[in-house]
């Protein structure tokens, strides 16, 4: 479950990424999740946990030096013991940015969960410290993780598995290399199961900065696709045998681009900031 923010205090930024955001040029994503991890005075730990390429971690800590991070340190997990070491314990204890880099979702949720470095990554976050993910790292943020799933833009029961991730909140469900990959069907599917969280698909090159006050933010090229299963007054999924399609009746869906926002508490899409005259 996530932890209970202390009093008088305010949730840190969960910054999910869709994969393949722009590390050369426009690094608008990667940027700003510098900024919203102190800018100048971010401490960032990167957890390339779920990537099983040597090369990843360290090509994340140069890029967010060069954005300019004040400290970054690479802490990778091989086993569910070093998840128990003091040390690593304390670094995540005292960093201000917490990045998990993509991979395989199932390698961090089998290394990670139920362990200390789990429970203090969503204490952290708790107590104002900002925490994001790339692609597998994405997903593996919320309490329900797409583990994985068929493609396309169907219904099907059975087409997509779930599996507990993080945890940080329980109000979305991730899935990304969204319109890349057509996963329409699957996320929707997932809702299917309980339409209470918000279904939150992410292209590439493409972010949801979700604030304290659970307003998303979208940052980079491409488009975030809302499924809101809020009102929804029927599903066959209780009553259909897998393989099968889902009839499900009142989703509400919107599609945001940079500029446009959606409160994951009210449930209320806005666009006005696109809407306004260039000067």
């Amino acid at each position: 479950m996530p932890s209970k923010v202390p009093e008088g205090q305010e949730r840190g930024w969960i910054v999910p990424i869709g994969g393949a955001e722009n590390k050369e040029n426009d690094r608008h994503i990667l940027e700003r999740f510098v900024r919203v991890s102190g800018g100048e005075q971010a401490d960032i730990v990167v957890i390339p946990t779920a990537s099983r390429m040597n090369e990843t971690g360290p090509r994340y800590e140069r890029l967010f030096r060069d954005l300019g991070a004040l400290r970054v340190t690479v802490m990778d997990f091989d086993t569910r013991r070093d998840c128990q070491e003091p040390g690593r314990l304390e670094r995540l204890g005292v960093a201000t940015g917490i990045f998990f880099t993509g991979g395989n979702q199932l390698r961090l949720s089998t290394l990670l969960g139920g362990t200390p470095v789990a429970k203090l990554v969503r204490s952290r976050n708790a107590n104002g410290v900002t925490v994001g993910g790339t692609s597998a790292g994405a997903s593996i943020l919320s309490e329900h993780m797409i583990a994985f799933g068929d493609e396309g833009s169907s219904v099907i029961s059975g087409s997509v598995r779930l599996a507990p991730g993080l945890g940080l909140t329980n109000r979305f469900i991730i899935d990304q290399h969204f319109r890349q990959r057509d996963r329409l069907g699957r996320l929707m599917t997932a809702l299917a199961y309980n339409p209470f969280a918000v279904g939150i698909g992410l292209d590439e090159d493409t972010a949801a900065f979700i604030a304290p006050d659970e307003t998303i933010h979208v940052e980079g090229s491409g488009g975030v696709t809302i499924v809101d299963g809020a009102d929804v007054s029927y599903s066959s999924m209780d009553s259909i045998n897998e393989g099968q399609p889902v009839c499900m009746l009142g989703l509400r869906l919107h599609v945001l681009v940079a500029g446009a926002t959606f409160n994951l508490h009210s449930r209320v899409a806005d666009a006005s900031a696109l809407q306004r005259p260039k000067e």
